[in-house]
């Protein structure tokens, strides 16, 4: 098939290129001139492990092809997939004028019967208003319009497209969902599903599958805070709770928060949603709530330690990206972190895998970027790990403590074991564990 891809952000990259590797025909449009041109040289804008290399190979195959003309990629393609930003506004509402504006836009250059997916994290109800803003320039007949929401980790991305746990098509048309199911099915020939579905069923799933996952950690954040004031072991409790196959096993473990592209946004957005429709939805409202609590709770065990002037300390912060093996840093809990410790008059200095190029063009000079993990303790008055990095799960200890001035380890992911780091020498505290 020949698809246009509308946006080559996160998720419009993955897309596109996730196509290209099944021997689709992609064009990737973007109005962003300077990184359409970075990634006709291959330099890829975002770090997402495996796609690099599947970006370079589809290139050179010619099955991927990165354009900023719009008309000429709608011109050339069947099916286009609308992956543009909808971010939250003051009110936590998605804002949808990129999407209803690439709509307008579409209708006065699609030609011939196109489908029109909805890739984007919309509210629901959104397709009705993309269909509206087609049908004032377009035929009805020359379009369908499909909801078919991403379930994209980051940081494995690549094998959640190429691998889906399940296909979610939202259409009214039976043209449009057979179309999508010959264009997903080598993605499920192990066997996982396909759901087609109504238009708005499909834009709530989204939604009510990233809300609920952030309700899980949110539970878990707070079954931590309990077993601080109780004297029980989180990890114990996580793992009696994750072997009742009615539970499972992911998304209990306890740390300083979520954050990234998802989350944050979509539980404000549904949130919204069910105001707009007079009803109160009360265990979100919570959820932000615990969330944000989460944070300054982690913030006030360091000042126990260090009081609550920190001038003359200097921290150390391991991870900035807001979870491992991605170089997002957006909504990540280690920069409300560290701007609490800066306001309080510490000195911070980071060290990130992936992250620091977009920390660095955020904050500048206000917080110190290391080479690598170890310069940044050197005479550390405490390390707070924050992202879980699978370098920082088995440091040289002794060249840890050596390094820093005062041996004491804030751990907000729980990586260490409580009993080895006092061992060793550490004062040391962790989430939810004596």
């Amino acid at each position: 098939m020949k698809i246009a891809i509308v946006g080559t952000g996160y998720v419009g990259l993955v897309t596109g290129t996730c196509f290209a590797e099944t021997g689709h025909h992609v064009i990737c449009v973007d109005n962003d001139s300077d990184k359409i041109a970075r990634l006709k040289e291959g330099l890829v804008p975002i770090y997402e492990p495996g796609l690099e290399v599947l970006i370079e190979r589809n290139t050179r195959a010619h099955r991927l092809e990165f354009t900023t003309e719009l008309a000429q990629a709608v011109d050339k393609s069947e099916i286009v997939f609308l992956a543009l930003p909808t971010p939250p506004g003051e009110d936590g509402a998605a804002d949808l004028r990129y999407v209803l504006g690439m709509a307008a836009e579409l209708g006065g250059l699609i030609k011939k019967y196109t489908l029109v997916v909805n890739k984007s994290t919309v509210p629901v109800g959104t397709g009705e208003k993309v269909k509206a803003a087609l049908a004032e320039r377009l035929e009805t007949h020359l379009f369908d319009v499909v909801s078919n929401p991403e379930f994209l980790r980051e940081g494995a991305a690549v094998e959640d497209f190429l691998r889906p746990d399940r296909v979610v098509i939202g259409s009214d048309s039976q043209k449009a969902l057979q179309l999508m199911k010959e264009l997903y099915d080598p993605f499920v020939r192990q066997g996982n599903p396909i759901y087609t579905m109504d238009l708005r069923s499909a834009e709530l799933t989204k939604y009510a599958a990233n809300a609920y996952l952030a309700v899980r950690i949110s539970f878990m954040n707070e079954i931590a805070r309990i077993c601080d004031l109780t004297g029980a072991n989180v990890d114990m409790v996580r793992i009696g709770m994750g072997s009742d196959n009615r539970i499972g096993k992911r998304f209990l473990f306890p740390g300083v928060g979520y954050g990234g592209s998802c989350f944050p946004k979509d539980v404000k957005a549904l949130f919204h949603t069910a105001h707009q429709e007079g009803y109160h939805f009360n265990i979100l409202d919570s959820v932000m709530q615990v969330n944000q609590d989460q944070k300054k709770y982690f913030t006030e065990k360091i000042y126990r330690h260090l009081g609550q002037n920190l001038s003359g300390k200097k921290i150390a912060i391991w991870g900035l990206s807001f979870k491992p093996n991605t170089d997002d840093i957006r909504e990540a809990p280690a920069l409300d972190i560290i701007e609490d410790l800066l306001k309080r008059g510490a000195s911070v200095t980071a060290y990130d895998p992936e992250a620091m190029d977009k920390v660095r063009s955020l904050w500048g000079d206000r917080i110190n970027l290391a080479s690598d993990m170890y310069e940044a303790l050197e005479d550390a008055d405490a390390l707070v790990l924050v992202t879980e990095w699978s370098e920082f799960r088995s440091p040289d200890l002794d060249q840890v403590r050596k390094a820093m001035r005062n041996p004491l380890v804030c751990d907000g992911r729980n990586v260490f074991e409580p009993e080895k780091m006092r061992e060793q020498g550490f004062t040391y505290f962790s989430i939810g564990r004596p």
